[in-house]
């Protein structure tokens, strides 16, 4: 494995889960709880931020490499669980949700695999409604962290529940899709 920049930051993003996660278990003393919300949410806003700057920076300096392909969707799945399972530990996502989101990426992401051994990698690339649920769910994720009015403005849990929902549906939507793109190697 060749450390570059790119690199450093998915091991980066990895690394702060447990930070994000961390925050919602410290002393009520050391921090009230709007301010362990914002911190979680400012840790996972600066590490969701690093995913589109590892991809950015391993583009524009040419850094990419087999290794940051592979390590960084696993650090996106691993940074999305993470939050999901705290979300649902603090009541503020349901865990029918999270298990649909969870189980869709262990699924799709074993079905890529499988497909990439077949010689079929192309056929369940990522596509277009793929990256859709993933803004969806990259949004929900930190307003759900958040949990707080923003500003007297909105309530950001309703829409936090909203959006987790959205994310949900379209989760599922595009497992349909990309399960339908392989069906014809999986009937074999």
């Amino acid at each position: 494995m060749k450390l570059n920049i790119p690199n450093i930051l998915t091991w980066l993003r990895i690394l702060a889960i447990p930070l994000v996660v961390g925050v919602f278990y410290l002393p009520d003393d050391w921090l009230s709880a709007h301010d362990k919300n914002q911190l979680a949410t400012f840790l996972f806003v600066l590490a969701a931020l690093t995913d589109w700057l590892d991809g950015w920076l391993a583009r524009k300096l040419n850094q990419m490499s087999a290794f940051g392909a592979f390590l960084d969707p696993v650090a996106d799945k691993l940074m999305v669980a993470a939050a999901l399972i705290v979300l649902v530990q603090l009541g503020r996502c349901e865990s029918v949700v999270a298990l649909i989101i969870i189980g869709r990426e262990i699924a799709i992401s074993a079905l890529r695999e499988w497909m990439a051994q077949q010689g079929k990698a192309k056929s369940v690339a990522v596509n277009a409604l793929g990256k859709i649920k993933t803004i969806v769910q990259m949004i929900a994720i930190p307003v759900l962290l958040f949990h707080d009015d923003f500003l007297g403005l909105f309530n950001a849990h309703a829409l936090g529940v909203w959006l987790i929902w959205a994310a949900a549906v379209l989760t599922l939507v595009s497992m349909f899709y990309y399960l339908k793109a392989a069906w014809p190697q999986i009937r074999g």
